[in-house]
Formats: C-alpha cells, sequence, structure tokens
C-alpha cells in the first residue's frame, strides 16, 4: 500500500485540556497549502473495546444507556475500555462481566477499526463471544444501564432502522451478519 508524507509542518504542540480519559493537543504551523493553520487532536488514553455476545441460540445482548454528549438513549452491544498496553481480550472479557454478568468460553476478534481519525487518534476493537455463562452483572457507578438479549436479526434490524447508531455496535453487527452470510458463522 503506498504510504505518503505528512503535508502539514507543525511549529508547536500545546494541551489545552486534559482528563483522565482524554487530551487535547493543538498544533500550530503551516497547513498542505502553505498557509498558518491550527490542528486539534483527541486523543483517547484508553482503546474501545466491543463484545458481541452470542448464545446458541444465535441472540445477542445489547446495552441501552443515556449518552451525554449526544443527550439521548442509545442501545450498543456491551463496550468499555480498556488502557493502551492492557491485552484487549482482557478488557472486553472485564466490559462483558461488568455490563451483562455474562462469561465465555470462545473469543476472537472480528472488528478492528479508527473511530474519528479526523479530529482523535481513538480506536477499537471488537470480539464476538460464544460459549456464555449467565453471572452477575457489576456496572460501573456512571453507569445505569438496561441489558437486553435478542436475536440476531432484530439487531441486525434495528442498524437497519437507525435504532442502533453507535459506530462499533454497528460495525460489529454487520461485520457478524457478513460472517453468517459467509458461512463463517
Amino acid at each position: 500500500m503506498e504510504q505518503h508524507q505528512n503535508p502539514w509542518r507543525f511549529e508547536s504542540a500545546s494541551i489545552p485540556y486534559e482528563n483522565p480519559w482524554i487530551r487535547v493537543t493543538e498544533r500550530r504551523g503551516l497547513n498542505p497549502a502553505g498557509n498558518p493553520g491550527i490542528y486539534g487532536t483527541v486523543h483517547f488514553k484508553n482503546v474501545a473495546i466491543g463484545v458481541v455476545a452470542m448464545d446458541e441460540e444465535q441472540h445477542i445482548w445489547l446495552v441501552g444507556q443515556y449518552r451525554v454528549p449526544l443527550e439521548a438513549w442509545s442501545w450498543e452491544i456491551p463496550e468499555g475500555g480498556g488502557p493502551h498496553g492492557e491485552d484487549p481480550l482482557i478488557a472486553a472479557q472485564r466490559e462483558l462481566l461488568e455490563e451483562t454478568g455474562l462469561r465465555a468460553r470462545h473469543w476472537r476478534p472480528v472488528v478492528k477499526m479508527h473511530l474519528s481519525n479526523s479530529v482523535s487518534d481513538e480506536s477499537g476493537i471488537v470480539f464476538l463471544a460464544q460459549g456464555l455463562e449467565m453471572g452477575e452483572a457489576e456496572p460501573e457507578e456512571t453507569e445505569q444501564l438496561a441489558v437486553r438479549r435478542v436475536p440476531f436479526e432484530e439487531a441486525y434490524q434495528m442498524v437497519k432502522d437507525f435504532g442502533i447508531t453507535d459506530s462499533l455496535s454497528v460495525a460489529a453487527i454487520q461485520k457478524i451478519r457478513l460472517m453468517m452470510l459467509e458461512g463463517e458463522l
């Protein structure tokens, strides 16, 4: 694949904001046309983690919660974050247990993606979890969750009808659907 050099020429960088989850960097310099410009980047301190937990009947678990940035309720696959450097599988196992109470015997990565590469460096990975065992959910204190077990086709229809709009969830559900059509599941 062809590689290109960065057309921006940055002269300075500052960090106007940082908290435990993100850091905002503002770079100043010359844009690709040679004119003065700025570029802001949101650095995420965690890798986004998602899990499609699928049982033998091809039902999956969805988690609903109010998303403050959107000011709206959102149905999603179980999701969370894992610190850079942590094995993403360990983070996925932890998030699935926290949000649904489920443990899985079989895991495989199905999606790796950048989530908004024009303004952030956030990356994500989604696992398919199978061989499920039910336990007790352990949500974080910042989460007030609703959990639903739905037929996979219902979740897929929710994606098609814009009832699920979360990027990791949309990509993962569509990927699982493709895997089913290609006989990989």
